[in-house]
């Protein structure tokens, strides 16, 4: 399946946490995420206002701040270089970055999401960036081989630590409505056949230009702030109602853990 997904965007819409076991908790806010090619970020961004390619300002979004930390190449290298390991070469085909920017100099990104595409506009793989609040990132590549059209739909085993509250023994079922005038990424979470998790971004396409940049900035204020108090609000409630603490062990030692098509 060809795409006709947007090269740049802005998706406004809401995060919603719904957990089942072994207790019953939800969570909503509303949230805005960025759709960047990385062949023409920096170009694009150093002709918005609001918006600026690796500058303190209003917000920004700099390449550094993804990927293996301390790998000096660029963004879209490490990435190629993680999907060759897999036997998926793009050939020069573009890859697309969902992610929040820094708002006022502070960025935390849970997740961000690549979107590979091959040079015919087909998805060819998706690499799902994890970061945990304790400074750690890993990926999780899962390639597209198929041409359906529909939601993607990838399952990959956890291996990276990232709530305390949650144990590493699960799987990640990964179901991705890919970029266009609507967007979706949900990961549900489930140990065995048991369903403990599920997390959703949904998010309407709006023009990454200065207009809307600035709408969504004044709709929600100090949104990346509001992510990390919103995970340390949410983890106080979640130790009222019992949850168990879990010791972090030590990050996975390669950068990338391959999964599957469900």
């Amino acid at each position: 399946m060809t795409t006709t997904a947007p090269e740049f965007g802005l998706y406004v819409g809401e995060v919603t946490h719904r957990r089942v076991r072994p207790f019953h908790h939800r969570l909503r806010y509303r949230v805005y995420m960025l759709l960047l090619d990385l062949d023409a970020a920096e170009r694009r961004l150093s002709r918005l206002k609001w918006l600026r390619p690796g500058r303190w300002g209003l917000m920004r979004w700099s390449a550094g701040d993804y990927g293996r930390k301390g790998d000096p190449r660029p963004l879209r290298a490490q990435i190629e270089d993680h999907l060759a390991a897999a036997g998926i070469a793009l050939e020069g085909g573009p890859i697309r970055l969902l992610t929040m920017p820094r708002i006022l100099g502070y960025g935390f990104n849970p997740l961000s999401v690549y979107f590979c595409y091959r040079p015919d506009g087909a998805l060819a793989a998706l690499v799902y960036e994890v970061s945990n609040t304790f400074g750690e990132r890993h990926s999780y590549l899962i390639a597209r081989p198929g041409a359906d059209a529909g939601p993607v739909r990838q399952s990959a085993p956890k291996r990276f630590f990232v709530s305390p509250f949650m144990d590493m023994g699960m799987t990640y079922d990964f179901v991705v409505r890919p970029p266009g005038d609507d967007l979706s990424v949900t990961v549900n979470v489930r140990r065995g056949d048991e369903p403990v998790l599920t997390a959703t971004f949904a998010g309407q396409h709006r023009a990454l230009d200065d207009r809307n940049l600035l709408g969504a900035f004044l709709s929600h204020p100090l949104l990346t702030w509001k992510v990390i108090a919103a995970i340390h609000w949410e983890a106080i409630k979640l130790l009222f109602k019992g949850a168990r603490y879990r010791v972090r062990g030590a990050p996975p030692t390669q950068p990338v853990t391959h999964g599957t098509v469900l």
